[in-house]
Protein backbone atom coordinates (compact mmCIF):
# COMPACT_ATOMS: atom_id res chain seq x y z
CA UNK A 1 0.00 0.00 0.00
CA UNK A 2 2.70 2.44 0.08
CA UNK A 3 2.37 5.27 -1.88
CA UNK A 4 -1.08 5.80 -0.94
CA UNK A 5 -2.53 7.26 1.84
CA UNK A 6 -4.21 4.77 4.19
CA UNK A 7 -7.08 5.96 6.42
CA UNK A 8 -7.83 4.15 9.46
CA UNK A 9 -10.23 4.10 12.28
CA UNK A 10 -9.44 3.46 15.71
CA UNK A 11 -11.08 0.94 17.72
CA UNK A 12 -9.59 1.86 20.81
CA UNK A 13 -11.17 4.51 23.28
CA UNK A 14 -8.49 4.23 25.54
CA UNK A 15 -6.23 7.43 25.30
CA UNK A 16 -3.34 5.64 26.11
CA UNK A 17 -3.54 2.53 23.82
CA UNK A 18 -4.57 4.97 21.30
CA UNK A 19 -1.47 7.07 21.65
CA UNK A 20 0.99 4.24 21.73
CA UNK A 21 -0.59 2.80 18.53
CA UNK A 22 -0.66 6.09 16.55
CA UNK A 23 3.39 6.47 18.09
CA UNK A 24 4.34 3.71 16.34
CA UNK A 25 1.98 3.21 13.24
CA UNK A 26 2.79 7.00 12.33
CA UNK A 27 6.75 5.95 12.33
CA UNK A 28 6.38 2.70 11.13
CA UNK A 29 9.24 2.20 8.18
CA UNK A 30 7.09 2.55 4.99
CA UNK A 31 3.94 3.17 6.12
CA UNK A 32 4.48 7.07 5.74
CA UNK A 33 1.58 7.85 4.27
CA UNK A 34 -0.89 6.95 7.41
CA UNK A 35 -4.23 8.83 8.62
CA UNK A 36 -5.46 7.64 11.65
CA UNK A 37 -8.80 8.67 12.63
CA UNK A 38 -10.02 8.41 16.59
CA UNK A 39 -12.66 6.48 17.28
CA UNK A 40 -16.66 8.16 16.63
CA UNK A 41 -17.69 9.10 19.80
CA UNK A 42 -20.79 8.18 20.79
CA UNK A 43 -19.93 4.54 19.12
CA UNK A 44 -20.69 1.59 21.52
CA UNK A 45 -18.61 -0.93 22.97
CA UNK A 46 -19.12 -4.67 20.91
CA UNK A 47 -19.35 -7.47 23.27
CA UNK A 48 -15.80 -9.11 23.55
CA UNK A 49 -17.15 -12.60 23.70
CA UNK A 50 -14.56 -14.55 21.62
CA UNK A 51 -12.46 -17.50 22.36
CA UNK A 52 -8.89 -15.64 21.47
CA UNK A 53 -7.73 -12.39 21.28
CA UNK A 54 -7.91 -12.44 17.66
CA UNK A 55 -11.59 -13.27 17.75
CA UNK A 56 -12.02 -10.33 19.98
CA UNK A 57 -9.72 -8.21 17.97
CA UNK A 58 -11.68 -8.89 14.68
CA UNK A 59 -15.09 -7.94 16.86
CA UNK A 60 -14.03 -4.66 17.99
CA UNK A 61 -12.43 -3.64 14.11
CA UNK A 62 -15.65 -5.12 12.21
CA UNK A 63 -18.09 -3.10 14.75
CA UNK A 64 -16.16 0.14 13.80
CA UNK A 65 -16.26 -0.66 10.21
CA UNK A 66 -19.92 -1.75 10.28
CA UNK A 67 -20.67 1.78 11.66
CA UNK A 68 -18.41 4.25 9.60
CA UNK A 69 -17.90 1.89 6.22
CA UNK A 70 -13.93 2.87 6.96
CA UNK A 71 -11.35 0.54 7.78
CA UNK A 72 -10.49 0.10 11.13
CA UNK A 73 -7.42 -0.79 13.18
CA UNK A 74 -7.71 -2.89 16.45
CA UNK A 75 -6.26 -4.77 19.16
CA UNK A 76 -6.59 -7.34 21.96
CA UNK A 77 -4.14 -7.80 24.70
CA UNK A 78 -3.57 -10.20 27.30
CA UNK A 79 -1.57 -10.45 30.31
CA UNK A 80 -0.55 -14.30 30.78
CA UNK A 81 1.32 -14.74 34.56
CA UNK A 82 2.82 -18.55 34.80
CA UNK A 83 2.10 -19.05 38.26
CA UNK A 84 -2.03 -18.22 37.66
CA UNK A 85 -2.26 -20.76 35.19
CA UNK A 86 -2.15 -18.39 32.25
CA UNK A 87 -4.72 -16.04 33.72
CA UNK A 88 -5.71 -13.10 34.11
CA UNK A 89 -5.73 -14.18 30.15
CA UNK A 90 -8.52 -12.51 28.16
CA UNK A 91 -10.24 -11.47 31.25
CA UNK A 92 -7.17 -9.13 31.82
CA UNK A 93 -9.06 -5.67 31.48
CA UNK A 94 -11.70 -7.08 33.70
CA UNK A 95 -9.69 -8.90 36.38
CA UNK A 96 -11.07 -7.91 39.06
CA UNK A 97 -14.63 -7.35 38.22
CA UNK A 98 -16.42 -6.25 34.85
CA UNK A 99 -16.49 -2.45 36.20
CA UNK A 100 -12.83 -2.79 37.49
CA UNK A 101 -10.13 -0.10 37.62
CA UNK A 102 -6.20 -0.58 36.94
CA UNK A 103 -5.77 0.05 40.31
CA UNK A 104 -8.61 -2.67 41.28
CA UNK A 105 -6.85 -5.01 38.43
CA UNK A 106 -3.20 -4.40 39.59
CA UNK A 107 -4.40 -5.02 43.50
CA UNK A 108 -6.27 -8.17 42.67
CA UNK A 109 -2.96 -9.66 40.64
CA UNK A 110 -0.82 -8.69 43.74
CA UNK A 111 -3.13 -10.21 46.02
CA UNK A 112 -2.74 -13.10 43.57
CA UNK A 113 1.30 -13.68 44.02
CA UNK A 114 1.81 -12.44 47.43
CA UNK A 115 4.29 -15.31 48.54
CA UNK A 116 4.82 -16.37 45.32
CA UNK A 117 8.79 -17.00 43.81
CA UNK A 118 7.45 -17.87 40.17
CA UNK A 119 6.41 -14.33 38.94
CA UNK A 120 6.97 -15.16 35.15
CA UNK A 121 4.49 -13.75 32.87
CA UNK A 122 4.15 -12.64 29.22
CA UNK A 123 1.87 -9.87 27.43
CA UNK A 124 0.35 -11.03 24.09
CA UNK A 125 -1.05 -8.73 21.62
CA UNK A 126 -2.96 -9.41 18.30
CA UNK A 127 -3.66 -6.19 16.24
CA UNK A 128 -5.68 -6.28 13.54
CA UNK A 129 -6.67 -4.45 10.46
CA UNK A 130 -10.45 -5.05 8.91
CA UNK A 131 -11.58 -3.44 5.71
CA UNK A 132 -15.09 -3.18 4.18
CA UNK A 133 -14.29 -5.74 1.44
CA UNK A 134 -13.86 -8.25 3.99
CA UNK A 135 -10.19 -8.41 4.02
CA UNK A 136 -8.17 -7.91 6.78
CA UNK A 137 -4.55 -8.19 8.03
CA UNK A 138 -3.40 -9.74 11.49
CA UNK A 139 -0.01 -9.47 13.51
CA UNK A 140 1.04 -9.95 16.96
CA UNK A 141 3.69 -9.26 19.79
CA UNK A 142 5.14 -10.68 22.73
CA UNK A 143 6.48 -9.28 25.86
CA UNK A 144 8.30 -11.61 28.47
CA UNK A 145 8.64 -10.53 32.02
CA UNK A 146 8.00 -10.79 35.38
CA UNK A 147 5.47 -9.32 37.71
CA UNK A 148 7.50 -6.56 40.54
CA UNK A 149 6.34 -7.49 44.12
CA UNK A 150 4.92 -3.42 44.18
CA UNK A 151 3.64 -1.06 41.66
CA UNK A 152 6.90 1.06 40.26
CA UNK A 153 6.46 3.87 38.00
CA UNK A 154 3.47 6.30 36.84
CA UNK A 155 3.98 6.60 33.59
CA UNK A 156 1.60 4.49 31.14
CA UNK A 157 -1.37 2.61 31.93
CA UNK A 158 -3.07 -0.90 33.01
CA UNK A 159 -0.73 -3.39 34.63
CA UNK A 160 2.43 -1.40 33.32
CA UNK A 161 3.77 -0.60 36.99
CA UNK A 162 4.20 -4.04 37.99
CA UNK A 163 5.24 -5.09 34.70
CA UNK A 164 9.36 -5.60 34.38
CA UNK A 165 10.07 -6.83 30.88
CA UNK A 166 12.74 -9.65 30.48
CA UNK A 167 14.79 -7.40 27.47
CA UNK A 168 14.63 -4.25 29.86
CA UNK A 169 17.00 -2.93 32.46
CA UNK A 170 14.72 -3.72 35.76
CA UNK A 171 12.31 -1.06 35.25
CA UNK A 172 8.72 -1.54 34.82
CA UNK A 173 7.06 -0.39 31.57
CA UNK A 174 6.22 2.42 33.58
CA UNK A 175 8.96 3.50 34.36
CA UNK A 176 10.00 4.18 30.71
CA UNK A 177 9.54 6.73 28.34
CA UNK A 178 7.35 6.22 25.65
CA UNK A 179 9.64 5.76 23.15
CA UNK A 180 11.20 2.87 25.34
CA UNK A 181 8.19 1.00 26.03
CA UNK A 182 7.13 1.27 22.08
CA UNK A 183 10.53 -0.48 21.41
CA UNK A 184 10.02 -3.45 23.29
CA UNK A 185 6.85 -3.70 24.45
CA UNK A 186 3.93 -6.27 22.68
CA UNK A 187 1.80 -3.73 21.67
CA UNK A 188 4.93 -1.98 19.94
CA UNK A 189 6.14 -5.05 18.48
CA UNK A 190 2.48 -5.82 17.27
CA UNK A 191 1.73 -2.86 15.51
CA UNK A 192 5.19 -2.97 13.97
CA UNK A 193 4.62 -6.12 12.76
CA UNK A 194 1.14 -5.24 11.09
CA UNK A 195 2.63 -2.00 9.85
CA UNK A 196 4.93 -3.98 7.58
CA UNK A 197 2.33 -5.91 6.55
CA UNK A 198 0.34 -3.08 5.49
CA UNK A 199 3.30 -1.56 3.87
CA UNK A 200 4.26 -4.20 1.75
CA UNK A 201 3.06 -4.27 -2.00
CA UNK A 202 -0.05 -6.62 -2.69
CA UNK A 203 0.38 -8.58 -5.99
Amino acid sequence: MSGQVLRLVLATANPGKAAELTAVLETAEGLADVELVPRPPGLAEPDEDADSLEGNARIKAGAVVAATGEAAVADDTGLEVEALGGAPGLRTARYAGDHATFDDNMAKLLDALAGVADRRARWRTVALVAFPDGREMVAEGVCRGTIAEARRGTAGFGYDPVFVPDDGDGRTLAELTREEKNALSHRGQAFRALAARLAAPRA
